[in-house]
């Protein structure tokens, strides 16, 4: 087991001038999705692609196939069950990733490597402007990426990978998919599809989804019981959380060229979003222990955005690169915070992003890219909760990865360089920061693979930490930003151990992280517009945990195969001013999956602590355990259409998460049936 502290500072000097490297792949799925074993390449984070059984990074992969019958659900909650991954559980219109325990701007959600340029990292209750039902494949890297991506994924990446922008012809000239599904807990209804086809030259990309449900059912009233203690009250007999709909559309069109040396081609999307934000009129439990009523009444919000995506390859005949990769994205995004019927808050963000790419030729196991990235967007809010002022943000960053594969060993390394400034109307910031690391692998046989890294990751604090000065609903808190806050480092030890022999195949990844200079939002015991003063401090801070997956193949005979699974998750967080906020308990799954080519099937038990290790203001949760089941059947020859089941929390158990605001008022949703088909063409 690998325990670092302040980590091997003999290597520090070295460790800074290297890429950040994380620990080899182990698939996985959450929880009525089912995972494909196939050995894929992983672009995320490594844009020359590398082999899922020899990368670095911990990245779990969900494909074509598992997105297709995956719940509709926004990005976060699709992507909770996959180890060291949960979500915010803001509302079902709102939930972003939490990874190893990091959220809000150290989680890097992305299209196709690019930021969203929307508001969803300024505070938990706005949603990410992209949704899985986009999404042709979706990559969750744990862990410090922060070469390839900079700062702001300083606690990892999920990456939606559309094919919007084609880079090959479809077969036969024409392809596409149609899906709809139906659910019982919130009486949820989505349909959608995606067509690719051939214009003389060109290749033209339609696409689009609705997304409809109701306030989702639970199985308990919806105040915890340590909430209820707290307010002297007692259980009603609602089993509903109260605004909790969300009504999503989004539709894009692509037209790209593809030639015998590359592709280029230009996208456009539009997402139009409604969903409801419970809370608003409750007493927070993390900044709020007493309560506080705005006057809300149905809080809800209503977002937009446009979104331009430019991207291109182009293949070099000779020389020492292999090709050259552009891509560009340009959106103007816009919500509005509606308290019932009148227009409260509005947030703005527009503005761009792009990054070019040098791959090198492949020479002697020896592979590795040059890259630049460039980003410049305004953050703006307007209204009575705008506690963030106007902000231009620019970003310019330089990187390269190498990586030496000698077949029974090889090392990772790399260098990033970033300037980063923030331009508000209280004041201008600028830091310049580097960030790297050092990896090293070997394989001890065919079966097995070793890795270790070493790395140093800087982050620029967001508009957010420097600037907020106001109510932010949301986290019922004052929050007090601090103009003067330094950059945000971490030394990161991180070990995997990789497996598979026959039937058997095993991942573990230990991480061990001491931050300097962590920015945490933390009480002053004051309080200001009747709410309770946070203000950003910087302190030292220690998360250590690990990520195991195993499976094995209990019987198999041709295309039928019977596999027992396993998984678990653990991390702990320390500063210096105690634990840190919202740190998810441990978790553990087992289960059952029955593949073939008509029929799949699967069985899943999921096992959460409680965790009773919390900061000073926010309240512990108990453990649950959840049951789920799933089934898909094609029930014709050519495979093109599959029916699918799936039955989630089973059991009707009480489930909060305690990496959510709103775990005292919002359980999870109980009892939960799906339905859907989908067709292939």
């Amino acid at each position: 087991m690998i325990v670092a502290r302040r980590p091997l500072m003999l290597a520090a000097s070295a460790a800074a001038l290297i890429v950040p490297a994380g620990v080899v792949h182990a698939q996985a799925a959450p929880q009525t999705v089912p995972a494909t074993q196939v050995d894929d390449v992983i672009v995320t984070g490594r844009p020359f692609g590398v082999s899922e059984r020899a990368s670095l990074l911990a990245t779990d992969v969900l494909d074509e196939q598992a997105l297709a019958v995956a719940p509709a659900a926004t990005l976060g909650d699709l992507v909770a069950d996959i180890p060291g991954v949960r979500s915010s559980a803001f509302a079902p219109g709102a939930s972003r990733p939490v990874i190893r325990g990091l959220s809000g701007p150290r989680v890097q959600v992305l299209t196709n490597g690019l930021g969203q340029i929307d508001a969803s990292s300024v505070s938990p209750d706005h949603q990410v402007a992209s949704d899985p039902a986009e999404a042709k494949r979706v990559e969750v890297v744990r862990g410090p990426t922060t070469l390839v991506f900079g700062g702001s994924a300083i606690g990892g990446v999920v990456n939606i990978i559309d094919d919007r922008i084609a880079s090959e012809h479809p077969d036969g000239g024409v392809e596409g998919h149609i899906g709809a599904q139906v659910s019982s807990v919130d009486d949820g209804r989505s349909i959608g599809g995606r067509l690719k086809m051939d214009v003389g030259p060109l290749v033209l990309s339609l696409d689009g989804f609705k997304r409809e449900s109701e306030d989702y059912d639970v199985p308990v009233f919806p105040e915890s019981a340590r909430l209820l203690a707290e307010e002297g009250e007692t259980p009603g007999d609602e089993r509903t959380v109260a605004n909790t709909f969300a009504d999503i559309a989004q539709y894009g069109a692509g037209l790209s060229w593809i030639g015998a040396r590359g592709f280029v081609g230009l996208s456009v999307k539009k997402l139009d979003t409604t969903y409801g934000v419970p809370g608003h009129d409750h007493g927070h439990e993390d900044h709020g222990a007493g309560g506080h009523d705005h006057g809300h009444d149905g809080v809800s919000i209503g977002l937009e955005q446009t979104r331009w995506d430019l991207r291109g390859e182009l293949a070099f005949a000779d020389g020492p690169f292999e090709r050259l990769k552009v891509s560009a994205g340009w959106a103007d995004y816009h919500h509005t915070e509606f308290e019932g019927d009148e227009v409260g808050t509005q947030f703005f963000s527009d503005g761009y992003e792009a990054r070019a790419e040098l791959i090198q030729r492949q020479h002697g196991g020896h592979q590795g890219v040059v890259g630049v990235q460039l980003l410049d967007r305004t953050f703006d809010a307007v209204g009575a909760e705008a506690y963030v002022p106007r902000t231009q943000i620019t970003e310019q960053g330089v990187y390269s990865v190498q990586r030496y594969d000698l077949d029974r060993f090889g090392f990772e390394g790399g260098l990033r360089l970033d300037h980063r400034t923030l331009d508000s109307v209280v004041g201008e910031r600028d830091f310049t920061n580097i960030s790297g690391s050092l990896a090293a692998f070997v394989r001890p046989s065919t079966r097995t693979f070793l890795g270790l890294s070493l790395s140093r990751t800087t982050r620029a604090p967001s508009e957010v930490e420097l600037f907020a000065q106001g109510p932010h609903a949301a986290t019922g808190a004052f929050e007090l930003g601090d103009p003067d806050l330094d950059s945000e480092s971490v030394w990161t030890l991180e070990g995997t151990a990789h497996y598979a022999s026959g039937p058997f195949s095993a991942d573990l990844h230990l991480y061990a992280a001491q931050y300097d200079g962590f920015i945490d939002l933390r009480a002053t015991g004051a309080e200001d517009d009747g709410l309770p003063v946070f203000a950003y401090v910087q302190t030292d801070a220690d998360f250590r945990g690990f990520e195991a997956e195993a499976a094995y193949d209990l019987w198999a005979d041709g295309d039928r195969t019977l596999t027992f699974k396993g998984s678990a998750d653990w991390v702990r967080a320390d500063t210096d001013l105690g634990p840190a906020a919202r740190i998810p308990p441990w978790s553990a799954t087992v289960g059952l999956d029955w593949t073939s080519t008509a029929f799949d099937a699967g069985v899943e038990v999921r096992k959460v602590g409680e965790q009773d290790r919390t900061a000073a203001f926010e309240r512990a949760t108990d453990g649950y355990v959840v049951v789920g089941l799933n089934a898909a059947w094609r029930p014709f020859a050519d495979r093109n259409v599959t029916l699918f089941a799936a039955a989630s929390n089973l059991t009707d158990t009480e489930a909060r998460e305690h990496a959510s605001f709103q775990k005292d008022i919002a359980p999870l949703p109980g009892r939960n049936i799906r339905l859907g088909v989908t067709y292939r063409f």
